[in-house]
């Protein structure tokens, strides 16, 4: 193994098993509620609580995780955010009551919040030059993490117990978190007392900035409201339960292609704008497909929703290939998720209220076409050539010297 070979396994491994669990303590969660509320004394109503703190964390953490960043360095920064949410997993593993469950879970989503703005910037300054591979590794692993959680954990809590499927996660996280540790304890030996730490004000000017919070948060508008929704939908158009969460299955199961064909595309062609048309497109089809004739046809409105939302990796990679430099892409990755993912708490609630006072799916599809507007517009900008350093407005610099990526 040659001396970059051996220098790069120790974060790749790291990025590996913080990818893996990004998505665990969601979607290996939520499949043992029934039985955790039987136990605790909680029901139904504590659901959405629980979903809420998620997208809230995602939002409110993401954005801070960048400014805590500049001051902590990002090996530090992530060592602490995936040590939380370590620490949350286990306290809600051990819960004795309600209140201990969400408190807990509010801990390991503040972690989670973080660690997904910091992957891509880390990614950035180890990797730079494999970026394709490394970002389509990170992003297919985060799509497998949540693809598998909800396969294994209701067996593991039959067989074990319900703890023991919620806490087994931490396992890895806690290697992550050593991982980490080491990687900040050689960042900080080689660390340069000179550098001044990089300034936000002129980057939160940029049209690259907003379009992509907008593209961010559009697509997860669209993703989060079909997967709340869409049971709902094909159930009221007369299909079973069971055939609504297959196809709620089916729907998810298309991140992990796109995880692998997205950031390659993305990096290679000059503009990848026909990426977001033709997702945009597939989207749009899919609902008036879903509008018009829900029963008839819907694997297929699914499949074309399925792939039309993979303007999500889309997202996560331009931070990285919009960037010159490691701190331009934590700014950028902050306010992309901070940001975006506050806006994506709207599309669940929006299309649940639209539809209670009118009864009709109808006014909910009129929302979700808009937001394709918004998202193929944000998206034209976002694509075009250039980076995020060259838009800053004169005098204002986004980073100082010695924090280009390795």
């Amino acid at each position: 193994m040659t001396e970059n070979a051996r220098a790069s396994a120790l974060p790749l491994l790291a990025v590996v098993l913080t990818a893996l669990n990004l998505r665990t303590a969601v979607t290996g969660f939520t499949p043992l509620l029934d039985l955790i509320g039987a136990d605790l004394g909680f029901g139904p109503s504590l659901y959405g609580v629980l979903g809420t703190i998620v997208t809230a964390s995602f939002a409110v953490f993401g954005l801070l995780a960048a400014a805590v960043a500049r001051r902590l360095g990002l090996e530090r920064t992530i060592a602490i955010a995936v040590g939380l949410t370590t620490a949350g997993i286990l306290l809600r593993a051990l819960s004795p009551t309600t209140a201990s469950l969400v408190a807990a879970t509010v801990v390991a989503f503040v972690g989670v919040g973080a660690s997904n703005v910091l992957v891509i910037p880390l990614v950035k300054k180890y990797f730079s030059a494999h970026l394709k591979a490394v970002s389509s590794l990170y992003i297919a692993l985060l799509q497998v993490g949540q693809f598998v959680a909800p396969l294994v954990a209701l067996p593991v809590a039959l067989s074990v117990g319900w703890r023991w499927a919620v806490g087994m996660w931490a396992v890895m996280t806690a290697v992550a978190v050593l991982l980490w540790v080491v990687l900040a304890a050689r960042a900080g030996a080689g660390a340069t007392p000179a550098a001044a730490p990089p300034r936000l004000t002129g980057a939160w000017r940029t049209p690259l900035l907003w379009s992509l919070v907008l593209m961010m948060g559009m697509t997860g508008v669209n993703v989060y409201a079909i997967i709340t929704w869409l049971p709902a939908i094909l159930v009221d158009a007369g299909a079973d339960p069971a055939s609504g969460g297959a196809l709620l299955a089916l729907f998810s199961v298309f991140g992990l292609p796109a995880a692998f064909v997205v950031p390659p595309l993305a990096i290679r062609l000059r503009n990848p704008f026909v990426v977001v048309a033709v997702c945009t497109a597939l989207m749009a089809a899919g609902y008036t497909g879903l509008l018009l004739s829900p029963d008839v046809g819907a694997v297929a409105w699914v499949v074309m929703l399925g792939i039309g939302v993979s303007t999500f990796p889309l997202c996560l990679t331009l931070v990285n290939a919009r960037t010159r430099t490691t701190a331009g892409s934590t700014v950028l990755s902050g306010a992309m998720q901070g940001v975006g993912y506050g806006i994506a708490c709207i599309g669940p609630l929006g299309i649940g209220v639209l539809y209670a006072s009118s009864g009709s799916w109808a006014s909910s599809f009129v929302v979700l076409f808009a937001s394709l507007v918004v998202l193929l517009v944000s998206g034209w900008v976002a694509c075009r050539p250039g980076a995020l350093e060259d838009q800053v407005p004169a005098g204002i610099p986004v980073a100082a010297s010695g924090t280009r990526g390795a």
